[in-house]
């Protein structure tokens, strides 16, 4: 079929949307365990003696974090308006191999192996949610994974404007489903003896080693606060709908996870929380009593369907940039009558498919730290980008530059480091990955170019 122009359907609400659910994962509803046993000591006890507002200012100090990054990717993305993320970014502002490595990143595992972590964590709260279910068939949990994958990629396949109804919509139910539980939390429990209040030893607490390492989970559930800049080339108006979409679906995200969170920590007690991946199950028994748990569970199903939507989304987006660029991947690039790139969304729902009969956390485990890598250089790409091309049109330009990059900058860096020294064999073969995709490169410029890295593609001209 014909490449044709991708159309630019996409407003201001289903890019924000792409955003809110694209952040809104598996993080928010495992990580909270896991921030209170960093604040528990050897013997048990715990350090949160006079309150939990290290917890909350770890969410709000994350959520700070992202809104930094949010607020680059938008003048990146207003400044070099194409679809494709990173790729298009590191592309231009350093070298087209660069851009290669990243793009062939998230074309092959990017964001399939988080697609199929999404996509297996759905089947197996599904089915605790719904007992019954679990065992209709063997291996259950894998098979609603298949399932949810496929009918995300024919929702996709459809037409861009079906996919951003269907993001609108799922999104508003998730919001919806969060905002219940957080308020029927607050209205329904028996609240426990915890103070939000900041105490004059809480100072310390944000300055010790359990508030950096808790920020890495954090930092995770947060991630996809730039998921708008992937569909650059679908977006109307983007100079003045992109920023609108990353600034305002993070900072609502923000609110959502500090409500959530809130409720957990409001209903539930720390000792049960401490090291529990189950959260939202604790907190729906404490909520909703003894079907609370399944409650939680359906909760947490339709954030993941909304996740693995938006991921679907954007995921093909970085193959259709990649394939416009190199003759070799060309297919990649191809699309329907309706501008929707058909070849790239089943290249990843094949290999999503694979992944999801396995085990892919182990992958999303190695893949994260390079991911965290290339957000990294993009953001510091602003930088560059201010020195090296200073008359370039930015329709929007960073709030708080250069302390916006700068501050995102060192908290990137510190976490990436962090993460490189508790899983020092995943990162390695993260790094091997990206070297491989330089023979790649090599290869794939050498049979020829499809257009010039420096301007707009064929199908994406603004």
């Amino acid at each position: 079929m014909k490449d044709r122009p991708a159309q630019q359907t996409v407003s201001t609400l289903p890019a924000a949307a792409l955003v809110v659910s694209n952040m809104i994962g598996i993080g928010i509803f495992t990580s909270l365990g896991f921030q209170v046993a960093a604040f528990t000591r050897a013997d048990g006890s715990s350090l949160l003696t006079t309150g939990v507002f290290p917890i909350m200012m770890l969410w709000l100090v994350g959520g700070g974090l992202a809104l930094c990054g949010a607020l680059c990717y938008a003048e990146l993305a207003t400044a070099l308006p194409r679809s494709g993320g990173e790729y298009n970014f590191l592309s231009r502002i350093y070298h087209p191999a660069v851009g290669f490595c990243t793009g062939l990143t998230s074309t092959t595992i990017g964001f399939a192996a988080p697609i199929a972590v999404s996509a297996v964590f759905f089947g197996d709260y599904f089915c605790r949610a719904f007992p019954a279910c679990a065992h209709l068939l063997p291996h259950m949990s894998n098979v609603l994974a298949l399932t949810l994958v496929s009918f995300a990629t024919l929702a996709h396949l459809r037409s861009i404007r079906f996919s951003g109804g269907v993001q609108e919509t799922t999104t508003a139910i998730t919001i919806l489903l969060i905002l219940t539980f957080a308020c029927s939390g607050f209205a329904k429990a028996s609240p426990q003896p915890v103070s939000f209040l900041p105490h004059g030893g809480d100072g310390p607490l944000i300055l010790s080693t359990a508030f950096g390492s808790s920020l890495i989970w954090v930092m995770y559930s947060y991630s996809g606060w730039n998921a708008a800049s992937y569909i650059a080339g679908e977006v109307r108006d983007p100079g003045k709908s992109l920023p609108r979409a990353l600034i305002l679906g993070t900072i609502f995200v923000v609110f959502l996870y500090a409500a959530i969170t809130a409720a957990f920590l409001y209903t539930t007690p720390l000792a049960r929380l401490s090291g529990q991946p189950e959260v939202a199950d604790l907190a729906g028994g404490y909520i909703f009593g003894p079907t609370g748990a399944r409650v939680g569970n359906a909760l947490i199903c339709v954030g993941l369907v909304a996740n693995v939507s938006a991921m679907m989304w954007i995921g093909s987006r970085v193959s259709q940039a990649i394939g416009s660029n190199y003759r070799i991947l060309s297919g990649l690039a191809r699309t329907t009558s309706r501008g929707v790139p058909y070849v790239a969304l089943i290249v990843q729902f094949l290999i999503t498919a694979v992944l999801a009969l396995g085990d892919p956390a182990k992958i999303v485990t190695y893949v994260e730290s390079v991911l965290f890598f290339w957000s990294l250089l993009a953001v510091v790409g602003v930088i560059v980008l201010r020195v090296r091309e200073p008359n370039l049109p930015r329709p929007y330009c960073t709030f708080g530059y250069p302390l916006t990059p700068i501050a995102f900058a060192c908290i990137a860096l510190v976490c990436l480091v962090q993460t490189c020294l508790r899983h020092p064999v995943e990162t390695t073969e993260g790094a091997l990955t990206v070297l491989i995709g330089l023979p790649i490169y090599w290869i794939a410029s050498r049979t020829g170019e499809t257009s010039s890295l420096g301007g707009p593609l064929p199908d994406q001209i603004l």
